[in-house]
């Protein structure tokens, strides 16, 4: 074997551990940063700097967290409605966001009479409109789930309007000199060229939906996550509050990366890894095919 085909792949290796590396130090300093503050908080509060009433110390946090989760478990039926209130908004709010967008970019007419109304609405403050809408539809999931909705609609809808109007005008004349109908277009070029726009608008979406659950649920104050922080700050019960707030936290950093995760795996083609990865792939399936 030829020393330039091992050259490669062993130049490949030293640099993914390189890589490796380096995010195992980003992570330790950044596990070491975040403990650093756990600690001045509890010696804070230790010497009274800081009121243990309203900003209890973050081992009495940790035991709120034992309590909620093992000792009583009542927070999870809350998490379950909680998260399934998110998603089911999430999911509504992106279907009407994408696929307006992508008529509002694709259709100049449409684009005309719908986009002023739009931006209007955009630029309503969502928790003014959130009373409305339970007292159009009522106290229930039906409104917590339009007012999350209404706070995924607007991402989505403007990267995809966005994405749908950067397209390069010479891949439209491509389109339009193969004769390629609109319905093709918008499939073929339009769509998948502002993927990565649209999965931007869709990442912000899936965060914003923890804070439209919590909207609906400080407002309705029956169940989910919301409603239980509500009960255990009215009870001055700060440690389990805080640490309802944690749980908030982890979730939304998981749903991030999660949709960082998804960007690069449905928009690969944007990343160099993803790129590699597929042309890999390709490469193994052309070779077990006998090559040429």
């Amino acid at each position: 074997m030829a020393m330039s085909d091992i050259a490669p792949d062993t130049s490949q290796g030293v640099a993914k551990r390189k890589d490796n590396s380096a995010r195992i130090r980003r992570t330790a300093t950044h596990l070491g940063l975040f403990l650093g503050l756990l600690a001045i908080w509890e010696i804070a509060s230790r010497l009274g700097w800081l009121d243990p009433l309203f900003y209890p110390r973050p081992t009495n946090i940790l035991r709120s967290f034992w309590l909620i989760y093992i000792q009583n478990g009542n927070i999870w039926w809350h998490l379950y409605v909680s998260l399934g209130l998110v998603f089911a908004g999430f999911l509504a709010g992106s279907v009407l966001g994408v696929g307006l967008g992508a008529l509002v970019g694709f259709n100049p007419t449409v684009r005309r009479f719908l986009q002023p109304y739009v931006i209007v609405l955009e630029a309503t403050p969502r928790i003014a409109v959130a009373p409305i809408l339970i007292a159009a539809l009522g106290f229930g999931a039906q409104s917590k789930i339009a007012i999350i909705m209404l706070v995924c609609f607007f991402a989505p809808f403007i990267n995809t309007l966005s994405g749908v109007l950067n397209v390069p005008a010479e891949k439209f004349e491509l389109f339009r000199s193969l004769r390629a109908s609109k319905w093709t277009t918008l499939r073929k070029l339009v769509l998948p060229d502002a993927v990565p726009v649209i999965m931007a608008g869709e990442r912000l979406a899936l965060t914003a939906a923890l804070s439209g659950v919590l909207v609906a649920e400080f407002i309705q104050r029956d169940q989910g996550i919301g409603a239980l922080i509500l009960t255990y700050t009215r009870n001055l019960n700060m440690a389990s509050a805080f640490a309802c707030i944690f749980t908030l936290t982890i979730i939304g950093f998981a749903i991030f990366r999660g949709m960082e995760w998804l960007d690069h795996n449905i928009a690969f083609w944007k990343h160099q890894e993803g790129r590699e990865k597929i042309s890999a792939r390709r490469q193994r399936a052309f070779d077990a095919k006998g090559g040429l």
